[in-house]
């Protein structure tokens, strides 16, 4: 059996810098804070640390909106920082991904600042400028993720541009050479800094087919949820007919995966998406020259999973990239509840069940083929913090559409690591940008970390086992799920070992042996 690249088994935690670790008052964690915790995160046990963008960003989508990919946010810290922090983390054997947005960027990006001037300025064809239909409407029915549509007005062009988020994240036109070549250059720019990979953000939303733009169609089993993303006309279109998921955005997948294999070191591109059929896209996603990896959903559901829905989801991205290192396994992340709060209640338990269930999705997450994403805090079972004040509230989408839907703050408010101090010790500044949780000051994370069968502890402890066996560190290969209803059981498989993994969530318990 050949030797699969780090990448291929890799447990990845993700870090939301924005509360993370605060280093100097301000009440917004930085880098210089993520530095300083770095034995916390290298005591668990993981491969690698993804950062959510932390370059210079007005904030309005909190570093999602990027005005520039080669420069540090003056809250996040310098360059100088970053080029510390990354040594340190090198040091302890991990690696570092970065949060690279290609398929839009910030209004006030110089880019767009000059394109939006006029037709004829050296920028003009670097966004999606198009003109009105003869009665002044938008070209397309498409919507936007965050509410209304997709397309905004440019009083100076007398045209529409496109945003298929906030209208102050103008959609880049990738079908632009000179735009392809500034992503090639800014690839290099982090890699030249010893960067070992990109999670690449949203890079369906990638606009680089031209012209006409096509009407999206409408989904004919759309059926209306008590969630308001569900209620959001958004989620009643089919977008891989027209706005999304289109065939053109593989010349980005090429051309940066061609910058990433001229470096030494096993360089990492991992791709997030989403489409009307996930799988087939990333199965497209990855075929050769292409990612290396998509970044799966399936587990990612908002409103939980019951077992028999995590045991289809499982076979269905497994089915399709079985024996391959294609894929990336996630129960949380920084835009959708966490995972124990959506879990709890998918499954009916109440919260006496919290660390057994946090622990029992850990294991499974990182048991299944390919690599996994941790979220910070799941490895002290942190829930989500519900109620926060619509005038603390900092999300956009949750503030388009506050009081009924919560937003994505809930999952992002800043992390308590002891409990008998200000803040939990996140920051000494008076006011932090997002309020705490008052449960998570009872899982405050080094406290956690120095005791025994915590979760932190159990889940180390999982993780270095895990790395001396050989059906999961040298081949990708898992047999068909089985068990009882309450059961998910499959065999991970490789030239010198065959381990049986059950997983009972009538117990929450998981079990491992040697069939």
């Amino acid at each position: 059996m050949a030797s699969l690249k780090w990448w291929e088994t890799a447990v990845i935690y993700q870090i939301y810098p924005r509360s993370f670790q605060d280093s100097n008052g301000d009440g917004i964690g930085d880098l210089l804070g993520i530095t300083s915790r770095l034995d916390y995160i290298a005591g668990l046990g993981v491969d690698a640390i993804w950062i959510s963008p932390f370059f210079a960003s007005p904030q309005k989508d909190f570093g999602y909106d990027v005005s520039d990919y080669c420069d540090i946010h003056h809250e996040y810290g310098t360059l100088v920082d970053f080029d510390h922090m990354i040594e340190a983390i090198h040091q302890r054997g991990m690696r570092l991904m970065v949060d690279i947005v290609p398929a839009h960027c910030s209004d006030q990006h110089l880019w767009f600042t000059e394109s939006r001037q006029s037709r004829d300025n050296p920028k003009a064809d670097w966004f999606h400028w198009v003109d009105p239909l003869d009665d002044g409407s938008a070209p397309t029915n498409w919507l936007s993720f965050f509410g209304g549509r997709a397309w905004s007005w440019e009083p100076r062009r007398q045209q529409y541009y496109l945003h298929n988020f906030l209208p102050s994240q103008p959609n880049l036109n990738h079908a632009h050479p000179e735009v392809q070549e500034a992503f090639r250059d800014i690839a290099r720019f982090w890699f030249d800094r010893g960067v070992d990979g990109f999670r690449l953000d949203a890079v369906h939303t990638i606009n680089a087919d031209s012209a006409p733009y096509r009407n999206n169609l409408p989904k004919p089993d759309f059926v209306s949820g008590i969630l308001p993303q569900q209620q959001q006309p958004f989620f009643r279109q089919l977008h891989d007919t027209a706005q999304l998921n289109q065939p053109a955005i593989q010349q980005f997948s090429e051309s940066f995966r061609a910058v990433a294999d001229g470096y030494d070191g096993d360089r990492f591109l991992m791709g997030e998406l989403h489409g009307d059929d996930a799988v087939l896209a990333s199965q497209t996603f990855t075929a050769e020259g292409r990612l290396h990896a998509t970044y799966n959903f399936n587990l990612l559901e908002w409103g939980g999973l019951d077992v028999a829905g995590l045991r289809q989801a499982i076979t269905d991205a497994v089915e399709a990239f079985n024996n391959s290192g294609r894929l990336v396994f996630a129960f949380s992340n920084h835009d959708v509840p966490r995972s124990v709060t959506r879990q709890l209640g998918a499954l009916g338990l109440s919260s006496e069940h919290q660390d057994a269930l946090q622990l029992l999705l850990l294991k499974l997450e990182v048991s299944l083929v390919g690599s996994s994403c941790i979220y910070q805090g799941e490895e002290l079972a942190l829930e989500d913090v519900q109620n926060i004040p619509v005038e603390k509230m900092r999300d956009p989408w949750g503030i388009e559409f506050a009081p009924n839907f919560a937003g994505r703050d809930s999952c992002r408010t800043p992390m308590v690591w002891q409990s008998d101090t200000p803040h939990g010790g996140f920051s000494d500044a008076e006011d932090i940008w997002l309020p705490q949780g008052e449960g998570h000051f009872a899982r405050a994370a080094l406290e956690q970390a120095a005791t025994a069968e915590s979760v932190y502890q159990q889940f180390s402890a999982f993780l270095h086992w895990r790395k001396s066996q050989p059906a999961m560190m040298q081949a990708n290969y898992m047999t068909a799920l089985s068990g009882t209803d309450g059961q998910i059981i499959f065999d991970r498989v490789s030239d010198t070992q065959r381990l049986r993994c059950c997983f009972d969530f009538d117990h929450l318990d998981a079990s491992f042996e040697e069939a």
